[in-house]
C-alpha cells in the first residue's frame, strides 16, 4: 500500500507514518518543516511542502492520502486558520484526485455552546463557532464532502500521547502554586483521544476501501474530568488541589481576557480563552457506534501512562 501522509513533521502525522510503515505500506510524508529527525517518521521519505502556498507538484502515485495537516491552535489571526485548514485541504485534494483521503477533523466541529452528550456524526458541523479553528475545520469537512473523493473523515477530541504539545501541557500548565485551577463542577464526563487509538482509526480508514462517512474517534469509554485530572498530575508527580470554577463566570471572564489582548494587539496567546475552557467545562462525550460498526474499530481506554515520555 502506498500512502502519502500530510502534517508528518507534527504530532500526530508523525505518529501515522511509523505505524504505517511498521506494517509495511510504503509511506510519502509531508510536513511544513524543512526537514524532520528520521525517526519521526519511521524512515519515511520526507519533503517539505506547505499546503497552504498550493498543490504539490510533482505528486507521487499513491493508494491513499491521510491529511493530519493544519493548523491546531485556538487563537490567531482569522485568515492564517482558513489558509492552512481549508485552503491546504483543497490543495491536498486537488494534488491527489481520485484518491482515497482519509481526513483527521476534529470534534471542535461541534456546537461549542451547548454540552456535546454522546453526540453522533450527524450533528455537525453547526452554523456557530467560537473561533476560526472551529469554523476553519467545519468548512475543510464541507470541501472534503463537496470534492466527490472516496472519504474518510475522523474526529478526535482532545488528543494526547507521547509527543503530545498541546493538552498534556496545558494542563500542567494550569497548575498555580498549591492548585490547579479548572472549570465545572469537575463530574462532567469528558471523551478523550490517545494518540494510539487515533492512529489506529487512521490505519483502519487506510485498509478498508469501500467504506466511507464521517466517524468519531475517542478511547473506549468517557471519564471523569476530575478522575482524568488526578491522574495526570500523579504521571506528573505534581500535587495540587484542584479548584473549580463556575463555567458561566469562567467564559465570560475569558471573552474579556480575549477582548482586552486583541485591543493590546498582543501576539502571543491569553492564557484564558473560550475556546480551551469550553473543551472542558461541561460534557463533551461522542457516540463511537458508527466507527464500532463500519470501520471496525476497537479502541483502548484511555491510559496516561507514558503519555509524557518522547
Amino acid at each position: 500500500m502506498r500512502v502519502a501522509v500530510t502534517g508528518a513533521s507534527g504530532f500526530v502525522g508523525g505518529a501515522v507514518c511509523r505505524e504505517l510503515v511498521a506494517r509495511g505500506a510504503r509511506v510519502h510524508a509531508y510536513g511544513r518543516r524543512a526537514a524532520v529527525r528520521a525517526e519521526h517518521v519511521a524512515d519515511a521519505r520526507y519533503r517539505s511542502w506547505d499546503l497552504a502556498r498550493g498543490p504539490l507538484d510533482p505528486a507521487p502515485s499513491v493508494d491513499v492520502v491521510v491529511h493530519c495537516a493544519g493548523s491546531v491552535t485556538d487563537w490567531g489571526p482569522i485568515p492564517g486558520f482558513f489558509e492552512v485548514n481549508l485552503d491546504g485541504t483543497r490543495n491536498a485534494l486537488a494534488s491527489f484526485p481520485g484518491t482515497r483521503f482519509v481526513h483527521v477533523s476534529t470534534a471542535s466541529v461541534y456546537d461549542p455552546y451547548r454540552p456535546t452528550v454522546m453526540a453522533t456524526e450527524d450533528e455537525a458541523p453547526v452554523r456557530r463557532y467560537v473561533n476560526a479553528y472551529g469554523a476553519s475545520k467545519a468548512a475543510a469537512e464541507r470541501a472534503v464532502l463537496k470534492s466527490g473523493a472516496e472519504s474518510v473523515i475522523l474526529r478526535p477530541h482532545a488528543v494526547y500521547g507521547p509527543g503530545d504539545t498541546t493538552l498534556l501541557p496545558r494542563v500542567e500548565a494550569s497548575v498555580r502554586g498549591p492548585f490547579l485551577f479548572a472549570v465545572g463542577t469537575g463530574r462532567q464526563r469528558i471523551s478523550l483521544t490517545s494518540v494510539g487509538n487515533l492512529v489506529r482509526a487512521c490505519v483502519l480508514a487506510c485498509e478498508r476501501p469501500g467504506v466511507s462517512g464521517v466517524f468519531n474517534v475517542t478511547d473506549a469509554e468517557p471519564v471523569v474530568l476530575d478522575d482524568a485530572l488526578a491522574v495526570i498530575l500523579a504521571e506528573r508527580g505534581i500535587e495540587a488541589e484542584r479548584i473549580y470554577l463556575p463555567a458561566g463566570p469562567a467564559l465570560r471572564l475569558a471573552a474579556v481576557v480575549e477582548g482586552l489582548h486583541l485591543l493590546a494587539g498582543a501576539r502571543r496567546p491569553p492564557r484564558l480563552t473560550r475556546y480551551a475552557l469550553g473543551h472542558l467545562a461541561v460534557e463533551r462525550t461522542l457516540d463511537l457506534t458508527a466507527a464500532r460498526t463500519r470501520l471496525g474499530y476497537r479502541p483502548e481506554p484511555t491510559s496516561f501512562a507514558g503519555a509524557y515520555s518522547w
